[in-house]
């Protein structure tokens, strides 16, 4: 093979590689959808049977990172106690409702995108399924994988159904957890690979670092059983962010966890490498809804 057919391959290769693998996502105020995984209710029939407690405050930081740049109408989809087969618990005690109807309430959230996956199973899957089979070039969707995977790939399997697998090329996932994307609750589950499978490898993947840092406070999300980092939120003058404060309390094992919020701010801010004193500087004075 002469040189010249051999460096003609290895551009199409290349492009080949950015088209699969584009090295920026290039958001310009898209819409976009986030899936959290959790459970409101044990699921005795799976090897730990409570919810992930990150997300009842990570829901709330990730919404209060769109209300500070003013985008909620750019979220159309917001899915969360996405464990498919978990049990639905009571409103009372349901953490990520509760984080939800807090944000919706808070910070001017359109509430008919909201979606409890344990409760609301069709209607969130029709939501999401809707929301990727209208994307275009002109009007990419951009999601945020903050739960497992097996609601996705159901969602999946319903554009495709609907005859429109072409719009998942204009559909965007971003992804910090390996965990997120390869754990299956039961057997019959599908990982992230089984849908990039399913859709030809259409929908465009990115995945940043992993938003946890346990052992170093001041780094990222994840600041363990410190939750000195985090005291401006319970000192702050605005209410709201005093309430952000307590929903990352409410978590169950004790830990100031709020990672997942880390896709947000990277989508929003071009930032994965975020902190507390980042978020602190962020906020300023607190959220203004007009």
């Amino acid at each position: 093979m002469n040189s010249i057919k051999k460096v003609t391959i290895l551009i199409i290769c290349l492009f080949g590689f950015f088209e699969l693998f584009p090295q920026e996502f290039n958001y310009s105020n898209n819409r976009f959808a986030i899936s959290f995984d959790g459970n409101s209710a044990p699921d005795n029939q799976y090897k730990w049977p409570t919810g992930d407690p990150d997300d009842w405050g990570a829901l709330v930081a990730s919404c209060a990172i769109i209300a500070k740049v003013g985008l909620q109408d750019k979220l159309v989809h917001c899915s969360y106690n996405n464990f498919i087969d978990a049990p639905a618990g009571p409103d009372d005690k349901n953490q990520l409702k509760i984080s939800a109807d807090g944000c919706i309430s808070r910070w001017g959230f359109d509430k008919n995108v909201f979606f409890d996956v344990t409760t609301q199973l069709n209607k969130a899957r029709a939501s999401l399924a809707t929301e990727m089979g209208k994307s275009t070039a002109q009007d990419p969707l951009y999601f945020l994988h903050a739960g497992l995977s097996e609601f996705l790939y159901q969602v999946v399997e319903e554009v495709i159904s609907q005859g429109k697998i072409e719009a998942l090329n204009h559909v965007y996932l971003l992804s910090h957890s390996t965990f997120n994307e390869n754990e299956t609750r039961r057997d019959y589950h599908h990982t992230w690979k089984n849908i990039q499978d399913l859709c030809g490898n259409r929908i465009k993947y990115k995945k940043i670092q992993d938003q946890n840092d346990k052992h170093n406070p001041n780094n990222l999300w994840h600041s363990m059983d410190d939750f000195s980092v985090w005291y401006w939120m319970r000192d702050h003058k605005d209410l709201n962010i005093r309430w952000m404060y307590t929903r990352i309390q409410a978590h169950s094992m004790g830990h100031a966890d709020i990672s997942d919020c880390g896709l947000i701010y990277y989508l929003l801010i071009g930032d994965d490498n975020g902190n507390p004193q980042k978020f602190k500087n962020f906020i300023g004075d607190g959220i203004s809804i007009n």
